[in-house]
């Protein structure tokens, strides 16, 4: 028996990829799409791999908590969560939320989703649970195999696609703007610099930056070590970390965009290394609309729902 499952923000380039995936997979039936944009229209026509009949609606939030769903996924901008969440919370508090939006990674009730990190109990038994941002996903794969090893603030360099910039027009997601252009925003406090740090544990910093190609993130970390360590014991840290996990990929190289975009996990390597074996630089690249979004939701949807990943 399937798992009925509903979509609140399915025009986005996120919601699109979820679209998708849902699709693909028989023990999951999207019963409901709701996007004000495209209300009226077949979900078909979007995404052809859902069966004809479906049309997108535009659901108030009282509307979408009494669906039906065993679960919904919100792909809503920051802020426009929390009626969907009190909606759900007073009408079907068992119905499972998975949340993409930034709206609930601080609030200590519900279970942060990122599994390779923060482990998959949780998750087996949560009903509201906050979806990880790309960056954040990103820096946090990258320095969790040192966190332990630490001797100052890590620093993460990020650079995404535009897609990151999601559909509402600005300068972060304007062709013509970006054009030999590379654009540095957020230089201080940015909400994915608060994310990291709370989740890891430590007092980060991170600069993010955007770039004229449409998928795909890059974090280049610097990581100062207490103790000085070798390269190979380096990629060894790495590899066992990460060891049973279909979706990380452990690689001497450095991994460059193209080395991430489309694929549904996150690839990890360069491994450089200071001549004294204190410093080391790692880079994660990933694809901000799969790992580092729709991916990342459906192994969390999946978990809580007790299905394969």
């Amino acid at each position: 028996m399937s798992q009925k499952i509903g979509l609140v923000g399915a025009r986005g380039h996120t919601g699109r990829e979820l679209l998708r995936l849902i699709a693909g997979r028989p023990d999951l039936e999207l019963v409901f799409a709701s996007s004000r944009e495209l209300a009226g229209q077949a979900v078909h026509d979007v995404a052809p791999e859902i069966a004809d009949g479906l049309i997108f609606e535009a659901l108030a939030p009282e509307a979408v908590a009494a669906r039906g769903a065993d679960a919904v996924i919100l792909a809503l901008p920051n802020g426009a969560a929390k009626p969907f969440v009190a909606a759900i919370d007073d009408a079907a508090p068992d119905t499972v939320i998975i949340d993409l939006s930034a709206d609930y990674r601080f609030n200590d009730a519900w279970t942060y989703g990122l599994p390779e990190i923060h482990g998959r109990e949780a998750l087996r038994t949560a009903k509201r649970i906050s979806n990880p941002g790309c960056y954040a996903t990103a820096g946090q794969l990258a320095i969790a195999p040192l966190r332990d090893r630490l001797a100052a603030d890590p620093h993460v360099f990020g650079v995404s696609g535009y897609s990151g910039a999601g559909t509402t027009p600005s300068r972060k997601n304007d062709l013509e703007a970006l054009r030999d252009n590379f654009m540095p925003y957020a230089l201080t406090g940015h909400l994915h610099e608060q994310e990291m740090s709370r989740h890891l544990g430590l007092n980060l910093h991170f600069t993010p930056h955007v770039a004229a190609f449409f998928r795909g993130i890059v974090a280049t970390v610097h990581l100062s070590l207490a103790e000085p360590i070798t390269r190979d014991a380096l990629i060894a840290r790495y590899e066992a970390h990460y060891r049973g996990e279909p979706l990380v990929r452990v690689m001497r190289e450095i991994p460059e965009v193209r080395d991430g975009a489309d694929l549904p996990g996150a690839v990890i390597g360069g491994f450089g290394l200071s001549d004294d074996g204190r410093h080391a630089v790692i880079v994660c690249t990933l694809d901000n609309l799969l790992k580092g979004a729709a991916v990342q939701a459906m192994q969390n949807l999946c978990l809580s729902l007790g299905l394969s990943e």
